[in-house]
């Protein structure tokens, strides 16, 4: 009897210690770093090196009502159209969650600003390869960069605890 409650005891701290450990893997990226989002900045360079994950926060600063931070689809930002926008701010700071896996497409909607590179595809980890994105003039925009995660190595322990308990 007591091998199970100390077993019931190592599987209730594993959980919870895997819930505070993905917590903390999240990550806050300030978009075009200290530039933030406006015109000049390289956002094709700013993506290469990065890897976003799902829980990920992008946060956009920039002038109020000076840009847009305009989502949509694949087509529309290749076409740097926003009047199908999946969603749309322009309050100076925009907080968006990443949520699932796939690519996420942002435009700055005032006229002309995209076109000369005010602009912003992230892929969103999971499940297979990023979606590498070309730019008309040839640039790519993925994201590489290799972040361990906590669950993994928080499973492994909880088993072991297990098989402790139950020995």
């Amino acid at each position: 009897m007591p091998n199970a409650l100390l077993a019931r005891v190592a599987v209730l701290f594993a959980a919870g210690y895997t819930a505070a450990a993905l917590a903390a893997a999240t990550t806050t990226f300030v978009v075009g770093d200290d530039q933030g989002w406006t015109i000049g900045v390289d956002y094709i360079a700013w993506v290469k090196g990065k890897t976003f994950n799902a829980g990920d926060k992008l946060v956009f600063n920039y002038p109020s009502e000076e840009h847009t931070v305009t989502e949509v689809g694949k087509n529309d930002y290749f076409a740097c159209a926003g009047g199908s926008a999946l969603s749309n701010d322009r309050s100076g700071s925009t907080n968006v969650t990443l949520t699932g896996a796939g690519t996420r497409y942002f435009i700055c909607n005032i006229p002309g600003h995209c076109t000369i590179g005010m602009r912003l595809a992230v892929t969103v980890a999971g499940g297979g390869s990023p979606e590498v994105v070309t730019t008309p003039t040839g640039g790519v925009a993925t994201g590489g960069r290799v972040r361990p995660t906590m669950g993994s190595v928080v499973a492994a322990a909880a088993g072991a605890l297990i098989k402790l308990a139950l020995s």
